[in-house]
This record gives structure tokens, sequence and C-alpha cells, in this order.
């Protein structure tokens, strides 16, 4: 059944780990064409498949299905709906419950991160019927990506020999935005000091993350469509200068970073196939496919779809540190030397999604969120340092590090699942007693967390929760003191000062700007309403501006340059 995602989707949806992010919800598409300008779905060739014992449906319905399919649910529950963040949706299990009761939970989602897809508004009751009968059926399995098809679709559009030698712009690179504008398939580059749209630069469909060179001069971009685009932020204005699609659903793009090797390489890691990919850094020409299938962990099975999900850059070795999902392995792909490619594969636990590093970039801390634990991977010495039990379906996005009065150096995730904000020890020097421990535990609005958020420079720890079924909860962010965090959280009702009408109003990722002083919400409504972005000054908690336009479809992801550029978090 539908299921946001990622990170903005889980996402459960999410900005999209957004979820951005996965599929956080934006709207029924009435025109899937319109929806995805031109990009298939990764469904969209398998064939109608036809299940003895499950519903009636025509060929018209199961084209349709699985195009919201993908949209919405295939983030958390996958292609071949196994189940990750989501529960599996398998003939086995969905024929036994029935379609009135698939319509039901469709229709009225759960507080452990369900949408509410129906008494949102974003999906019809005919749309909710014939997705109750979908799931009971067969998953269609999609065609295989692989170099002959990159090759097709990747195109040069100025060579890195004929781009500028300085910047032609008077833009403040350091605090622009790279929005998602999840619906139109585009970015938003938004001036932080203006608050002005700059431009808008076509991509994939709904992008999931914008990540950036070393340099900080190339903004690269993935759609879920897998679709990626290399901007170049020196142009005036900045555009696409190489794209390439790398398969058919995506989440995950990320450049080299260790010393030598600056934005030499860029990766990209799919959903669909099951792989990642190695490109050069400036052109994105595809140099190697890496399958990712392989056994589970835990059970030792074979599985067909192990998707990749957060990626990061080491800064202590050569090497990519690669989230496999469904097998619960952290893969340690060293690119020194591609031809003799060495990957070395750390166990941790099922389902692994997003992360972010400790204050020191030598510990990648990341959500196993089906098994309730933060894995930690020690970057200098190529292990795995701890598994932490945490709460229910953890998705921190990046995390949040700040110091805690009490036990020091911390990080912290939300949770899709349940409540709680895990607060986790990472100062094994310092303070060996709390390092690799639930320090704190505290108690935030509800379930339905995407996104937690601080800033070196600020005092407020910031969670949203755009998933959970309450509007008041969805539209609405809790906000703690981290020189007294056991007084509890204040609530600010950002989806009421962004004043948009009607719509489902999910407020969505904070994202600072360069200087920690402000911080920036989505309010995403549906897609053909009125969306928002608010801004919110972070020492008084006050509104300081809104950001309205018609550009503005579906916001979703936002990305400061410099903080994503240096990891700051």
């Amino acid at each position: 059944m539908p299921h946001s995602s990622h990170s903005t989707a889980t996402a459960a949806a999410v900005l999209g780990s957004v979820i951005l992010l996965s599929a956080l919800p934006a709207g029924a598409a009435e025109n899937p064409e319109e929806v995805y300008e031109g990009a298939p779905s990764p469904i969209s060739e398998a064939k109608h498949v036809v299940t003895p014992g499950a519903p009636d449906m025509t060929e018209a319905e199961f084209e349709r299905a699985k195009t919201i399919y993908f949209q919405r649910c295939a983030g958390c529950h996958g292609v071949l709906r196994k189940g990750a963040t989501g529960k599996p949706l398998t003939p086995d299990i969905t024929q036994k419950r029935g379609t009135d009761y698939l319509k039901t939970f469709i229709t009225y989602g759960s507080p452990l991160g369900m949408p509410n897809w129906g008494t949102s508004g974003e999906l019809s009751p005919e749309e909710i019927d014939i997705m109750a009968r979908y799931v009971q059926h067969d998953p269609p399995v999609p065609p295989e990506w692989g170099m002959k098809e990159m090759k097709a679709t990747w195109k040069v559009a100025v060579a890195p020999e004929q781009r500028p030698t300085s910047k032609q712009n008077n833009l403040n690179l350091d605090n622009l935005f790279s929005v998602t504008l999840r619906d139109a398939g585009k970015v938003a580059l938004i001036d932080g000091d203006t608050k002005e749209i700059v431009t808008t630069v076509k991509t994939g469909y709904a992008v999931h993350i914008s990540r950036l060179s070393s340099s900080g001069r190339y903004l690269y971009v993935i759609g879920r469509d897998a679709k990626i685009n290399l901007i170049d932020l020196w142009m005036d204005p900045p555009t696409t200068v190489a794209e390439i699609k790398v398969g058919l659903e995506a989440r995950s793009v990320e450049t080299s970073k260790y010393e030598g090797y600056e934005d030499k390489y860029a990766i990209a890691g799919t959903y669909w196939p099951p792989q990642f990919v190695v490109m050069n850094g400036d052109t994105l020409e595809p140099i190697k496919i890496v399958s990712t299938r392989g056994m589970t962990v835990d059970t030792q099975e074979y599985h067909p779809e192990p998707r990749v999900a957060a990626i990061v850059a080491s800064h202590q070795h050569p090497e990519f540190i690669v989230n496999v999902k469904e097998t619960g392995k952290v893969l340690l792909v060293n690119y020194s030397d591609l031809k003799n490619l060495t990957i070395t594969s750390i166990d941790s636990a099922r389902f692994l999604h997003d992360g972010g590093w400790d204050s020191t970039k030598r510990y990648f801390l990341t959500a196993a969120n089906k098994s309730n634990k933060i894995a930690v991977v020690d970057s200098k010495e190529r292990k795995l340092a701890a598994m932490i039990d945490v709460g229910n379906i953890p998705h921190p996005g990046r995390g949040a590090n700040f110091v805690d009065p009490q036990y020091g150096p911390v990080w912290a995730t939300s949770h899709l699942g349940d409540n709680t904000v895990a607060v986790i020890g990472t100062d094994p020097v310092g303070h060996p007693d709390q390092a690799w421990k639930v320090v704190r535990t505290l108690k935030a609005q509800g379930g339905g967390s995407l996104f937690i958020k601080t800033h070196p420079q600020s005092k407020n720890l910031w969670v949203d929760t755009p998933l959970n079924p309450d509007a008041k909860v969805s539209q609405s962010v809790a906000v703690f003191d981290i020189e007294n965090l056991d007084k509890g959280y204040e609530v600010l009702p950002i989806a009421e000062w962004a004043d948009l009408g009607e719509g489902p109003k999910r407020v969505v990722q904070p994202e600072y700007n360069k200087a920690g002083d402000e911080v920036w919400f989505s309010v995403w409504n549906g897609k053909e309403q009125k969306s928002a972005l608010v801004i919110v000054d972070d020492k008084t908690r006050k509104l300081k501006k809104v950001i309205k336009s018609d550009l503005l479809v579906t916001p979703t992801g936002k990305f400061n340059v410099y903080n994503t550029q240096h990891d700051v978090y």
C-alpha cells in the first residue's frame, strides 16, 4: 500500500533520508507523462500481471496503478514489494487481508509512518480502490539497466575545457539553497541572502538529494527516476553541463573527497536495478557498475532487490561508504584502482537507509530502520564500531550533532514509528562511558518524523513530523533547547504561518543557512495547491520570511551549499 520512504520522502517516503526524500505526498497525478516530463516509471515497461486469487483489473487500471505505486509506494515497500521501511506487500499477505481492509489502511494510514493517502485528499477513492486491488497481484518485474542503457542517456552539454575558468555570476554560493520541486521535475536555486529564486533547473522526477563537489562549484542532483544532473554553479545562470540516467529508480549520489581524489569520481546508487555505478566526476561518464544482489546478513538468504540507500564519501581513505538496504551490508568501495576494485563488506542489520557523520567526520552513523538500530562505522579503522538499539524505525536524515551539556558530543535521530528522539554519545576518547550508547531519549510530538537538525552555531534542535496522520502534528515542528533538554519542546505552527489555504501542507526538513541563524522549512502541499518555504529566526524562533511563488511546485528537500559541501549538520 502506498507509503512514503529515504531522506523526503521516507523518506517512509522521503527527502529524501528526502527524504528528501523517497516519496512524500504531493497530490495525485492525473497525467503521469506531465508529472514525469518524459521520464519513465521504473515499472512502465513491465507487463500486465494476472495473479490467481487476486481481484480483476483492467489493463488501463493496472497501468495507472504501476505509476501510482512508483510515485507513492516503491520507496518504502520496494519494487518487488518485499518490504523495507514499509511492510512486505506480496500477494500471500495482501490477498489474505482483502480489498476492503487494504482500502481502509490506505485511506487512513497509521502512526507508524504510513501516510493517510485518502483522508489527506492525495489519492481519490477510485485510486485507492485500484491500489488495493493492484497490490494483491504479483509485482511486475522491471527490466535491467546496464552500461549500454547508461551510455545511451549520457550527455555532456558543456565539456570541462569549455566551462568558465572563474565564477560568472554575483551569487554568494556559500549561502545558496538547492530546493527540490518534486512534481515539477526541477530544482530551484534560491539566494539565501536575498531569498529570491535565482533560477530553476530541469532535472529528473522528485530529486531526492543534492550533493556538492569538494570545491563547491558543482551541484549533483539525482531524481527518483535515476536521472543525475551536474549543474555548474559558476555559470550565469547556473546550468546543467552533464546528465545521465543510471537506472530506473534511485536515491543517492556523491563525489570523492579524499585528499588527492577531490571530485575525480562520482558515484550513484540505484533502487532498480540494485547496483551502483562509479563515474567521472566532471562529465558523469560511467566507468564501473557493481551489482548489490546477494545474501542477507541475518538469515543468509539470497535477496533479489538489495537497494542502494545512503552513500557518503570517506575523509579517511579513498573510499565511498555505501548502504545496501535489504542485505544489511555497508560497503567500503575503494576507488584508488577501479580496474582492481576492492570492496570491504561490513555486516550490520536490515534495512539500511540514511545517516550521517559524527562531528569529527570519522564515524558514520546510519539507520537500520526495520531492525530499530543505528550502525556505527569507523571509517578510519574500516570496521563496525557499534550497533545501537534505538526507537521504532529510526529516520535521521543525516542526523544532528551537538554538545550535550551533560554527556558531551552526541548525534541524534528521530523516528518514523514513535515519538522519541534517541541521543547517542559519539566521543569514545573524551566520554568513553557514554560512547555509542543512547544517553537520552527525548519525547517529541509523535511518529512520522523524517528529519532532525541543528547547527554548530545554534542552541536549537528541530524535529519534523510530516508523516504523522494528525494534521496538527504534520503541519508543525517541535524545537528543543539543547542547553535545557529536560524541559521538553515548543511547537511552532509552520504551515499556519505559510497561510496557504487548502491542502495537506506537510512541513518537512529543517535546513540551516550557512551562518546557522535561520532555519528553512518546506510546506509541501498538493501539486495543484500552493506550497511555500518558511524561514524561521533560529534565535527568537519567530517567523522571518515566507517565500511563495508559482515556481515552488511541491518543494521538499532543501540543501544549503556550504553546509552540504562541508557535512555540517
